[in-house]
């Protein structure tokens, strides 16, 4: 499914509430120019038997009180296997769609970031997309769409987001 299809996903997805088209004008935008900077268009996640995502932890090795939780998505099934040091099988990897992962990403509060290993076998390095970006880019995104005042109706209810 190409970043198209995975946005229109979301689109036929979304409660009837308006959130749909907040997708299509606001979301859609952002999640496709930040998806055009990994290098995949599905990754795994691992997550709990009740479908929570993994989170970790990490910290500054120079400032160890400065701490980011992140949530690593992986470019194999294997890699995601391989990253845990002892295998929890309590933890199974999914297959998400890029665009699911980060529309996931603007909701979750406490996450800092999602890593993307985007280099098979390559566990020590990864592209990070920061919540706080994407929140600020889908920011200005409603900026732009929003119209003059006076020009008409709005397409986007002003309580969503």
């Amino acid at each position: 499914m190409d970043i198209d299809q995975q946005i229109q996903r979301l689109i036929d997805k979304a409660p009837p509430d308006g959130t749909g088209v907040l997708i299509q004008q606001v979301i859609g935008p952002v999640l496709r120019a930040f998806a055009a900077q990994v290098q995949h268009l599905e990754y795994y996640v691992m997550q709990s038997l009740t479908q929570e995502w993994v989170l970790t932890t990490l910290s500054n090795r120079a400032q160890p009180q400065q701490q980011k939780k992140v949530i690593y998505a992986f470019a194999t099934l294997k890699d995601a296997r391989q990253f845990q040091e002892t295998p929890d099988p309590s933890l199974i990897a999914v297959c998400l769609p890029v665009t699911h992962i980060l529309f996931q990403l603007l909701a979750m509060e406490p996450v800092d970031s999602v890593v993307f290993m985007d280099v098979p076998k390559d566990l020590s390095q990864g592209k990070e997309v920061k919540r706080q970006d994407l929140q600020n880019l889908v920011t200005s995104q409603m900026e732009q769409v929003k119209p003059a005042p006076g020009k008409g109706s709005r397409s986007i209810p002003p309580d969503l987001a």
